[in-house]
């Protein structure tokens, strides 16, 4: 199985922030509030580095798309 991982295409948070249409601190503070699963981790230069597959990154459209909502404190417009 580590054999098809290392095969498999991998993204950096940042990658996969841009790609949904988020801040990267909105998906990092998604993921320490528990609200998505953490990805695969791996040790680089010793430094703890997240590596996201599509999988992953469709897990987060789905999550943005159900609950993340851009400019929440503003009212909505009545119509007359």
């Amino acid at each position: 199985m580590p054999i098809l991982w290392a095969l498999m295409k991998s993204y950096s948070t940042a990658e996969v922030a841009k790609a949904v249409g988020i801040d990267k601190k909105t998906l990092l503070r998604w993921l320490w509030a528990h609200k998505l699963r953490e990805p695969r981790r791996r040790t680089n230069g010793g430094q703890d580095v997240r590596l996201w597959n599509d999988e992953d990154v469709e897990r987060v459209r789905r999550y943005k798309q159900a609950n993340y909502c851009r400019g929440r404190g503003r009212k909505k417009k009545l119509e007359l």
